[in-house]
């Protein structure tokens, strides 16, 4: 508990003890901090299922039949236009 009393924060690039912020502020600030938390532990879980849905569009990929790449000339006849 005295490490908390004695914890300096910066906000807007100003320090504060916050033993001097208000009950409210101090609720405030630890608000943030455990929304700050949760940000980060979402942002991981979003990293885990961007890799687990590459895996996933990898596989299925592999699954697919493939397909046999032809290569064709095509021909193009011109049209002539005659003159009325």
């Amino acid at each position: 508990m005295a490490d908390e009393q004695n914890q300096v924060i910066t906000i807007d690039d100003t320090e504060y003890n916050t033993a001097d912020l208000s009950e409210n502020a101090r609720n405030q600030v630890i608000n943030l901090q455990v929304t700050d938390q949760e940000i980060v532990r979402v942002q991981q879980q979003l990293a885990i299922f961007q890799t687990a849905r590459t895996a996933y569009a990898r596989a299925l990929s592999d699954e697919l039949p493939k397909k046999e790449i032809k290569k064709e000339v095509k021909k193009e006849t011109k049209k002539r236009v005659k003159p009325e």
